[in-house]
């Protein structure tokens, strides 16, 4: 499916962000692991969340929708799955494939987790390493890339510095140490997402966090209800929208303000962004709150590794923003960004170019010129779900008629991306 979208006068209105696509893959894992049932509220729909869904079908786990957004989940303990399927499909989902397989490591059982051809292509060496190292007996394809075939062991627990910052890695090797006797030890060289510590610490986990260190003995979660805030790397993209296309204001709703996540709305405000963000209530150890956005007028910044773990997915929209910023915007540190759905530093280059931006790609990141008018062209998703969104926006302020191939991308995680985006336009 391919998308045209038009230049926007203005964006005005209020809307509700749906759940955040990482603490719903969580939610949904560690409410099978806990003992009991556990409701889970504002769960994402994206069809990478529902990846997860379909793996802990196969692992025996009794999920039953309940609303549109709404799950009830039956907890099986620890070691309370059972094999339905030995091949677990994670579609594309890398949370999936890397959260179960920390799972799958201490499991009773042989079974290989796969993916899509793009997830197929994705780095899993990160994950295979510790957790081998924990005792598993991982065998991966070509240069450690998916499937992933795993001989569940009694692991034992390690003590592991993190060579990148991961929260995917962190979070394998958390629950792997949760299936183990003794106290798992893991050092962070920047912090990244801490949802797993957190929902650990409301599910009765014994952790201990005090940054750079991370302590997580082995034990029993306990079933609670959840509720997912709204995801912040989804409202980005409303966020930057209104601040480009002239004339808006905006407000979101329900969106999660987990510190370490939120670092491109610092980076943002560094550049002179017309942000408003009003805490309202803590859930389940996450804060949510509204955000209110206005058009601004920007200016270019520096952004370094130190930065990076908590603004990672916003990369590609704040590559957009910073087309529009007076100034060279230089972005360091991001390599990582060459391992998601797509090499996203070559991809949001790539896209930005066809419509006229001034961007030079950078083995670690990105240097960008502002502000640049754009133009609109014919542009590629890459299959990838936040270079179609980016691109989307990009259309709102470029002149004339900008086409997104492969549209469909925003399914995998902001099927209601398009729906909450016409709410809005003016």
């Amino acid at each position: 499916m391919d998308k045209v979208i038009s230049a926007a006068k203005s964006l005005k209105g209020v809307i509700d962000i749906p759940g955040d696509k990482s603490i719903s893959h969580r939610a949904l894992i560690f409410a099978s692991m806990a003992t009991g049932i556990s409701k889970i509220e504002n769960l994402s729909t994206a069809a990478d969340c529902m990846s997860t869904i379909s793996c802990l079908h196969s692992l025996g786990v009794k999920i039953e929708k309940q609303a549109d957004s709404t799950f009830m989940v039956e907890g099986k303990g620890r070691f309370g799955f059972t094999q339905q399927s030995n091949i677990l499909d994670a579609g594309n989902s890398g949370t999936t494939i890397r959260l179960l397989s920390g799972l799958l490591a201490g499991l009773p059982f042989e079974s290989t987790i796969t993916g899509d051809k793009s997830l197929q292509k994705r780095p899993m060496k990160r994950i295979i390493d510790p957790l081998s190292q924990m005792g598993a007996k991982i065998f991966a394809g070509d240069n450690n890339k998916p499937p992933i075939s795993i001989k569940g062991q009694k692991l034992t627990p390690i003590f592991y510095t993190m060579p990148v910052a991961s929260a995917q890695v962190k979070t394998a090797i958390m629950i792997a140490g949760l299936l183990c006797d003794g106290t798992t030890t893991i050092i962070e060289k920047y912090q990244s997402r801490d949802h797993t510590e957190r929902m650990f610490k409301y599910l009765g986990a014994s952790i201990s966090t005090a940054f750079p260190k991370i302590e997580i003995r082995g034990g029993q979660l306990t079933s609670a209800d959840i509720f997912v805030p709204g995801d912040i790397s989804s409202a980005i993209f409303f966020v930057v929208a209104a601040l480009l296309v002239k004339n808006s204001n905006i407000k979101l709703k329900n969106v999660g303000l987990n510190p370490t996540r939120t670092g491109c709305l610092t980076a943002l405000k560094k550049m002179g962004a017309n942000i408003s963000i009003t805490p309202d209530e803590i859930r389940n150890e996450e804060l949510l709150g509204t955000i209110e956005v206005s058009s601004s007028d920007l200016k270019a910044i520096n952004i370094g590794a130190e930065d990076i773990p908590s603004m990672i997915d916003e990369i590609p929209i704040l590559a957009l923003a910073a087309t529009q910023a007076k100034g060279k915007t230089i972005i360091l540190g991001a390599e990582e960004l060459r391992f998601k759905e797509s090499d996203r530093l070559k991809a949001i280059t790539d896209g930005l170019k066809r419509l006229g931006a001034s961007i030079i790609e950078k083995s670690d990141g990105l240097e960008i010129d502002g502000p640049t008018p754009l133009i609109g062209a014919e542009t590629e998703s890459y299959g990838d779900h936040r270079l179609a969104m980016t691109m989307a926006v990009a259309g709102l302020i470029a002149k004339g008629e900008t086409k997104i191939n492969n549209f469909e991308a925003v399914n995998i995680s902001f099927p209601e991306f398009m729906n909450n985006l016409q709410m809005l336009i003016n």
